[in-house]
């Protein structure tokens, strides 16, 4: 019988004396990453706090975040925001874990653009209006016990309310969606494909699966044609066959269009994803389940796709930053989101030779958002696991 060896603890001295200066050959390697590692930085620093000229970004930073959107309806917008914050910080309260990473992110992010010097007044307190909305969130949630049903119904009501606000639908005033752009536009799109194409792929992968022949084989030609078609090209179609199949009696708009065309091909990644990840479970789960005699639906909502979406979520969460990229692609059909915008500033004469500033902001917007993406799924993945076992 083995006996397991106790374990040494290595001091931070130790570490790099036996990971980084093992032998002389790792010696050398290592002062020659760090040299060259060194004017790397000193040169992104150095261009960053010298050369670049960020009052391209100071002077355009609205139409980057919301397009053309109305000026004087802009605060629908921030009313998004800080009903997003009081969710959240309701979440935080109810459940903490991952949800506080969540949380604490978000308003590190909200503080960080908070205290930008190019950022209006206006702006500033509503950003740190969120940020007090979060932490009165958490006390709702901390302490009364209502909170779960409230913050359940509240963001299964979120994004129809969000879109029912921003385009005006009743009371308020119409804000047509043309107007939408920008980091605004980029959100929306995303959104409403993640939210929309994660049941239609659900529903797909379990028609590939099922036993009426119709229905798979619908399922099987759905997903084989769209996954062998690029997304432009589906673009292009939601924007010119839509308008067709639904008649002249309904008018869809070119956002509503970019969606639906998101959401279709999204889908059909989405359902082999999660059908890799039924052919992962078990076949005894199958098994158990039909010997306590659960039906169809009984046996797939708790016991096989539960476990079948556990196992592909690093893969999901990818479907789901790599929507958040692809949403740059709307440009080529006349919509103007971040990507969009940003050639837009960069063609106008007055900010001729900003590019670098320009697309570097672009790129750390979208940086920051797919990190924080990718440490929810990491995040989830270990929850998970603590559960498990």
């Amino acid at each position: 019988m083995s006996v397991a060896k106790p374990r040494v603890s290595v001091s931070g001295l130790g570490w790099i004396r036996k990971n980084l200066f093992d032998g002389w050959f790792n010696s050398v390697l290592t002062l020659v990453s760090a040299l060259i590692l060194f004017f790397i930085a000193k040169g992104i620093l150095g261009w960053t706090l010298f050369t670049a000229k960020w009052d391209v970004i100071a002077a355009n930073l609205r139409i980057l975040m919301v397009g053309q959107y109305t000026a004087s309806e802009i605060w629908r917008v921030w009313v998004t925001l800080a009903l997003m914050a009081l969710l959240l910080g309701i979440s935080w309260g109810i459940r903490k874990g991952l949800i506080t990473q969540i949380a604490v992110c978000f308003m590190i992010i909200f503080a960080i653009v908070g205290v930008m010097p190019f950022l209006t007044a206006t702006s500033r307190l509503w950003l740190f209006g969120a940020i007090v909305l979060m932490l009165i969130g958490y006390w709702i949630g901390h302490k009364f016990h209502f909170a779960k049903k409230i913050h359940m119904f509240g963001w299964l009501l979120f994004f129809p309310l969000v879109l029912m606000m921003l385009s005006g639908a009743g009371v308020l005033k119409n804000v047509s969606s043309t107007l939408w752009g920008g980091f605004l536009l980029t959100v929306l799109i995303a959104g409403v494909t993640i939210v929309f194409s994660f049941p239609l792929g659900i529903l797909l992968s379990l028609g590939r699966r099922s036993k009426l022949v119709l229905v798979r084989w619908f399922s099987i030609a759905y997903i084989e044609i769209i996954r062998g078609v690029p997304l432009v090209t589906v673009l292009f179609m939601a924007q010119l066959l839509l308008p067709l199949f639904m008649g002249n009696g309904i008018e869809l708009s070119n956002v509503l269009r970019a969606m639906i065309g998101f959401t279709l091909f999204n889908a059909a990644y989405v359902a082999e994803t999660i059908r890799g990840g039924m052919q992962a479970v078990p076949r005894g789960q199958y098994e158990a389940a039909e010997a306590l005699g659960l039906n169809y639906v009984q046996k797939m909502t708790f016991i096989v796709m539960p476990q079948a979406l556990r196992s592909v979520i690093p893969a999901l969460v990818g479907i789901v930053i790599e929507v958040f990229k692809d949403t740059s692609l709307v440009a080529i059909v006349s919509l103007m989101d971040l990507m969009g915008i940003a050639k837009r500033i960069i063609a106008n004469p007055e900010f001729l030779g900003r590019q670098m500033e320009v697309f570097v902001f672009v790129a750390v917007v979208f940086l920051i958002f797919c990190l924080l993406m990718s440490k929810v799924s990491r995040g989830l993945e270990a929850s998970l696991d603590r559960r498990k076992n």
